[in-house]
């Protein structure tokens, strides 16, 4: 479990992380969102003790980051954006250095360096120099030394960066997998991965989480009042009309569809749906379809990040 309270970070002037509060829990993958510089990349070196933190704590699997440091690094995997890898070394040679470096023995060490070029899809590649590789083989590489001890918590800084969509699926998957039963948090810029794999995201602007959910509670709450897409067939069809349904508090667009209806997109209460249907009954018309519109996690992010109000 990763455990963050009342997080801060200063360098000199400047505060890159103000008061941040969170728990990660154990078979749960977490997404941390925010703009450069919002203060993503500050929060995960604290978490792997690469930072102090100016205030708060920060505990993983219950050990404090600054009291038990050693501790913390021995169960956590880190995958950094630019992974530090040794150019002249070859696949092979470099996880068995790092295996080494674990204290996990010749035994384990080559059955877990078996298993991590298998998850990380790297076999065909053990025998090459890490230099020879392309970019997004190096970063896999990266992502099998995070796991090749197989520790209960990984914080990955941008884990699909390089990689190919190919790459990126086989990326994702296994990331679902590890989060069934690991403490995983994980930092990217491409909002749709993280719709696909993580269960809450937590998104950053200057230093402080200005939201914190499911993308679903986080849209509510940033949306407020739910929004409805209504087709309905009538003759004529007015705004007045639909605002005259108990429920319904804003119609954001009305227009004509082929075939005689009519389709809008409005703001309502949670129980209009019944009530629409009762209004269209009295007047003679016929509801076609109604669904919720769904708010995305990029316009989430945009309306959260460019100026919006800040949601907990």
């Amino acid at each position: 479990m990763i455990e963050a309270e009342n997080l801060g970070k200063r360098y000199g002037a400047l505060e890159a992380v103000r008061d941040v509060s969170f728990t990660v829990g154990s078979g749960e993958v977490v997404g941390l969102l925010g703009p450069n510089g919002a203060g993503k990349t500050t929060i995960m070196r604290i978490l792997t003790c690469y930072h102090l933190p100016s205030s708060g704590t920060a505990r993983l699997n219950g050990l404090d980051v600054v009291e038990r440091p050693l501790e913390v690094r021995r169960s956590i995997g880190y995958l950094p954006e630019n992974a530090p890898l040794y150019a002249e070394l070859t696949v092979r040679e470099y996880l068995q250095f790092i295996a080494e470096s674990r204290g996990l023995g010749r035994e384990r060490g080559r059955a877990r360096m078996d298993e991590a070029c298998e998850e990380c899809g790297i076999e065909e590649v053990r025998n090459r120099p890490i230099g020879a590789l392309s970019k997004g083989f190096r970063h896999r590489v990266g992502m099998a030394q995070a796991i090749l001890h197989d520790p209960p918590v990984l914080v990955l800084d941008e884990p699909t960066s390089g990689l190919d969509p190919n790459q990126i699926a086989d990326m994702l998957g296994l990331l679902k997998r590890l989060g069934r039963e690991k403490t995983v948090i994980l930092s990217t810029h491409i909002l749709s991965e993280v719709e696909a794999v993580c269960g809450r995201v937590l998104i950053l602007r200057k230093g402080r989480v200005v939201a914190e959910g499911a993308t679903r509670e986080i849209g509510a709450r940033a949306r407020g009042k739910p929004r409805f897409r209504v087709e309905i067939r009538a003759q004529t069809l007015a705004e007045s009309h639909l605002l005259a349904v108990r429920g319904v508090e804003s119609v954001e667009s009305l227009r004509s569809a082929p075939g005689g209806a009519w389709t809008a997109e409005l703001t309502a209460a949670p129980d209009f749906g019944e009530r629409i249907f009762d209004w269209a009954v009295e007047r003679g018309f016929k509801v076609l379809s109604l669904s919720p519109i769904s708010v995305s996690l990029e316009e989430i992010f945009h309306e959260l990040t460019l100026g919006g109000e800040e949601s907990r």
